[in-house]
């Protein structure tokens, strides 16, 4: 959702053309048809919508008490912004809501272009994250549909998102441990959404979509591009492609066809920014350079050539058995066939133990500044 602290130019690009978890198979995420000319234009509508899939119970808060929560947005609490529009921290006080202890948040707030794009956006995050509950989603606390007004409401995630931590110049680097336990929640979050009742594709994933908590534990965030997986003998989803570039499939960028698949090569970009500190796209770097998926594919799987891509911040300070099998595993999720990749789940059981390694007696502390 975006609270990582920084600004940063919205990236998303529009064409038109075995998780161990809380038991997904008996949640369902299901982003019910709307009608092109009628989207819910109130909260008695919108529960309507989540009246037999609305698993989680959500807080209707009104504009007003945004203003009170936020400070009337004030730009000292303006923790970032994206293609949905700005992000606030903000603080739910016990006379504001009864019933609520305080509660620090991150509000939401549309960019009031009023599009239906914006607004099914809006509307896809309520259905996904008012009813999908896992320790690596992020959790919607409520919304507001009030007039003009979409705002999202979510718990605050105090270390902002994965993508400054990577590449600030100002914060100290993540080590390697961090990066790993990072990837591994990241991952199980997919594998949850992936194995669900009614599959979820999140479409979007990305270091600026992975919050984290005061414990480095990752939450995926911003559902507004995710969409329904494919059922039954159906192999893929077919949709306008959206996304961001440097992180989505090609396959889906050349056909539109989306499926889980195309998730994991996404975790793939990903892991890749882990390992090496660079970003998914940088125009600043040499030519050949500058898409870091294709540049680090035929390095990943060359153990003597694999050390000089490792993010230079870490100074060395990584157990090399463990950098090749994380190296191999994002060589593996960037595969150019889609059915060659290897699911999420399996991904998970990949991560695990490289995370039980660095946590095993006898492994070095690392210790991060707050």
């Amino acid at each position: 959702m975006g609270n990582c602290g920084c600004r940063w130019n919205p990236s998303i690009y529009r064409v038109s053309s075995n998780a161990k978890s809380e038991s997904p198979k008996n949640q369902c995420a299901s982003l019910k048809e709307v009608s092109p000319t009628k989207l819910p234009s109130n909260p008695e509508e919108v529960e309507d919508l989540r009246r037999d899939t609305g698993v989680n119970l959500l807080i209707v808060f009104t504009f007003s008490e945004l203003k009170i929560i936020t400070g009337n947005f004030r730009k000292d609490n303006l923790l970032g912004g994206g293609g949905f529009g700005n992000v606030y921290k903000g603080l739910v006080t016990e006379d504001l809501k009864e019933g609520l202890k305080p509660l620090q948040v991150a509000v939401k707030v549309h960019d009031g272009d009023n599009s239906f794009q914006g607004h099914r956006e809006w509307l896809a995050e309520v259905i996904f994250l008012g009813q999908l509950s896992h320790p690596n989603l992020v959790k919607l606390i409520g919304y507001c549909c009030e007039d003009e007004h979409r705002v999202l409401i979510y718990e605050f995630m105090p270390r902002g998102c994965v993508e400054n931590h990577l590449f600030s110049k100002i914060l100290l680097p993540l080590p390697w441990s961090i990066r790993m336990k990072i990837a591994l929640g990241a991952a199980k979050g997919l594998a949850f959404l992936h194995e669900a009742e009614k599959p979820v594709i999140y479409r979007d994933f990305k270091t600026s979509n992975i919050l984290l908590d005061m414990d480095y534990n990752a939450k995926l965030s911003d559902f507004g591009l995710a969409k329904d997986g494919p059922v039954g003998d159906m192999s893929h989803v077919s949709t306008r492609i959206m996304g961001t570039y440097g992180y989505a499939a090609p396959e889906y960028v050349m056909t539109g066809h989306l499926t889980a698949r195309s998730d994991v090569y996404s975790f793939g970009v990903v892991l890749l920014e882990l390992l090496t500190g660079r970003k998914s796209l940088d125009r600043s770097r040499p030519a050949r350079e500058q898409n870091l998926a294709d540049w680090a594919l035929p390095l990943l799987s060359e153990k003597k050539r694999l050390l000089n891509i490792i993010d230079p911040r870490l100074e060395g300070d990584y157990p090399i058995k463990g950098v090749h099998k994380a190296a191999m595993l994002a060589y593996h999720c960037l595969n150019r066939n889609p059915k060659a990749r290897p699911l999420m789940r399996d991904i998970v059981d990949s991560l695990e133990p490289l995370q039980a390694a660095m946590e095993a007696p006898g492994a070095a502390p690392t210790t991060m500044s707050t």
